[in-house]
């Protein structure tokens, strides 16, 4: 009986972990900006879940995000100003450690251009367009087309800015 319960027990943590390190490890960035395009609150508390559970070196960043685009969705001003803030101090912590990733700076222009005047988050705004400029090309091609469809709707960033011969 013992033996039996033994190989049981190995058996479930053997295939509980192999199943845990695909999802967990590897984040789906084509899936995360789907979400940071969508309105709906429950997509962006799924993602939220979803990032929560990984390691993922741009995990600060893409929370800080997702909480700053959801308190624009929610309905009470408290909420909205308390997830803006959470938010803001996760991507700005996470740009203030990776200054240099071009992600970080279009995830801000992202929630910089659409937040309210009210709450002065709007400083970065040329900075983080003229870095996504001179590095678009170098970017890999997830976040190529996150950046190209967001410029599409973009009154800041525009496509024929993205593949500018003078870049």
């Amino acid at each position: 009986m013992y033996i039996k319960s033994t190989i049981g027990l190995v058996f479930f943590l053997t295939v509980f972990t192999a199943m845990e390190k695909p999802v967990w490890q590897e984040l789906d960035k084509a899936n995360f900006y789907s979400r940071m395009a969508s309105d709906s609150v429950k997509d962006i508390n799924n993602e939220l879940y979803i990032i929560s559970a990984t390691t993922a070196p741009e995990k600060e960043a893409y929370e800080g995000a997702l909480l700053m685009k959801k308190a624009g969705l929610m309905k009470k001003p408290s909420e909205k100003l308390k997830l803006f803030k959470q938010g803001c101090i996760k991507l700005e912590t996470a740009l203030m450690k990776d200054s240099s990733n071009v992600e970080y700076h279009f995830l801000r222009l992202s929630i910089q251009e659409h937040a309210p005047h009210t709450v002065k988050y709007y400083k970065d705004l040329e900075k983080d367009k003229l870095i996504i400029q001179r590095s678009f090309k170098h970017l890999s091609p997830v976040i190529q087309k996150a950046i190209a469809d967001y410029s599409k709707r973009s009154k800041i960033l525009r496509p024929e800015e993205l593949t500018s011969k003078n870049q």
